[in-house]
This record gives structure tokens, sequence and C-alpha cells, in this order.
């Protein structure tokens, strides 16, 4: 439910927020939980975004919202400044709905909103004056996976394509790099429901209208949880989806007590991940060429733009 005193968006999902598995329950117009998100929506760049697979980012680009904060706090995220450091501005339903916009006026593709996950009531809100009537293009959900199989309902009919992460297989990891002990069992319970709301993958003049894409960041020294990823996402969906298995794990920092954290993917085990995935039958992947595992793909993050 959602009601509007003095101009100002109250719904009962921020009262007490139970959005991602973290289920802090906190009223958020009062204070923050995890992700350290308030009631307003805080976005940290807008732009058209070359880097996301080929048939999400076009020839154009994608129409990339990158959101403040996030529930997941990995250790090794590439977007820490605005993930867990907050940065961005806050900015109303009306301006989100003119970015979205204008994003589609320069060429956008798409509208891909970026960590989404603690912002959907308002953005569920703010789309249903222009999803459909001003705003023509698919809208992409690119999110860590760590949901609530509630939250990914309330965007049946706002979303066409979700592009989701599938971190880890084995809890162990999740707790060490991301702080949550039960990652696969929410990210697959989400992705389930994902799949079965878009259903199957739509490619339309090399562009996605419609699906689900599963990505898979491979870290140094854990190609066996990746391949137990990718035989999880096959033996389950077959051809349904669409895998991206990426390489590009960045070092951004020293790894006191996670020794293998400091060093790239190599090229064997990136290898060893794409055989894997031939022999299992997998036909719809996209896979990484060339040097991928660099600062220049991270955004620089500047809102003084929005």
């Amino acid at each position: 439910m959602i009601l509007y005193i003095g101009g100002v968006i109250f719904t009962k999902e921020l009262e007490a927020c139970y959005l991602c598995p973290r289920n802090c329950g906190v009223n958020r117009y009062y204070k923050t939980g995890v992700c350290g998100a308030n009631d307003k929506m805080k976005i940290a760049h807008y732009s058209l975004h070359q880097w996301e697979e080929p048939i999400i980012s076009g020839s154009v680009g994608s129409g990339t919202i990158f959101f403040s904060y996030c529930n997941l706090k990995c250790i090794f995220c590439q977007n820490y400044k605005i993930s867990t450091g907050g940065y961005g501005k806050e900015i109303s339903k009306e301006k989100f709905q003119e970015l979205c916009l204008d994003l589609q006026k320069r060429g956008a593709h798409n509208i891909n909103l970026v960590t989404p996950t603690h912002y959907v009531p308002q953005i569920v809100d703010a789309m249903q004056k222009i999803k459909g009537n001003e705003l023509k293009i698919p809208v992409v959900y690119n999110t860590s996976s760590y949901e609530n199989v509630s939250t990914i309902r309330m965007l049946d009919g706002v979303v066409d394509i979700y592009l989701a992460d599938l971190k880890y297989f084995d809890d162990s990891l999740g707790c060490k790099y991301s702080h949550v002990k039960d990652y696969f069992y929410y990210a697959s319970l989400a992705i389930k429901e994902m799949v079965k709301q878009v259903g199957n993958f739509v490619i339309r003049d090399d562009l996605m209208m419609r699906g689900v894409i599963v990505r898979i960041l491979i870290l140094p020294g854990h190609v066996d949880d990746a391949k137990k990823i990718i035989n999880y996402l096959y033996t389950t969906y077959k051809d349904n989806i669409i895998i991206s298995i990426m390489n590009q794990y960045t070092p951004l920092k020293h790894f006191d007590n996670y020794q293998n954290l400091n060093r790239k993917v190599d090229d064997d085990e990136y290898q060893e991940v794409i055989d894997y995935a031939l022999d299992l039958g997998v036909k719809y992947a996209f896979i990484q060429e060339g040097e991928t595992q660099s600062e220049s793909f991270i955004p620089n993050f500047d809102c003084s733009t929005i």
C-alpha cells in the first residue's frame, strides 16, 4: 500500500523493512538497517553504459542508474564507494522518472537499475506512471540476487529483464566474503521467481527484450564453486536462461586473511570453467575475452550532473 501525505510517499514495506533476506524490520522513515538506505531513493550515477553483455549494451549503451547502498556488503566490491560508503544524491520520484526518460531520449536500449533491491517500492511507484507510456524501452533489474521472493513479485509487470548474479554455491564463501550464511538458498529462490515471471529469453535485432541472464563472477581459487553454479543453473533451467561467465574480478585492496583475493583470475582457471560449461552442454552463454580485469571498467561515480 502506498500513501501520499504532503507529497511524501509512505509505504508499509518501508515502515517495517523486509525487502531482503536481512529482514531488519526497521522503520526506514526513522532509522536504517544493514543496507544503510532510508526512505528516499539515492543514486550515485546515471549514464549510457557500454560494458554490460552485448545484448544489453548494444551499440549505444544501457541506460544505467546506479543506486547508493547495498544489502550484501561483499568485501571485494568494486563499487565500494557507493555500496558501503553511501555516496550519492537523494532524488524524488519525479526526478527518477525524468532520468529514465532522459536516458531513453539519448538512445539507451534499456533502463538498467543497478543494485535496486532496497528501493523497490519507490521504483514500482515511479514506474507505474511512465512504464508503457512515455517509457517504451525494457527495464533491467541488475541484482546480487540476495532477494526475498516477495520483493521480486512486486516487480511483476515492471521488469522485463533480470540481470542476476549467482555469486556462491558454497555458503561458507558467502559467510567469508559477503557476511551472509544463506546466500544460495535465497538467491536460487529469487532466480526461480525471476524465470517464472519473465519466461524464456527473447532477443530482437541483437538486443534482449525479455528474459533472465545469470552472471557468475569467478573468484581466484574458487573454480570448483563456479562449476557447481553452472551445473545447478543448466540442470535446472537448461536453455531457458543465458549464463554469463565473468573473469573480471579486480583486486582493489590487499586482503591479509584471504590471500587468493589478492590476485586476478588466471587464464587457466577461466578456461577450465568455460570447458566445463561446454562439456555440460551449455549453449547460451557469454564469455569475456581480452583485458577485463581493470579499474577502467568501473564507472567514475559523480552525481554532480543529476
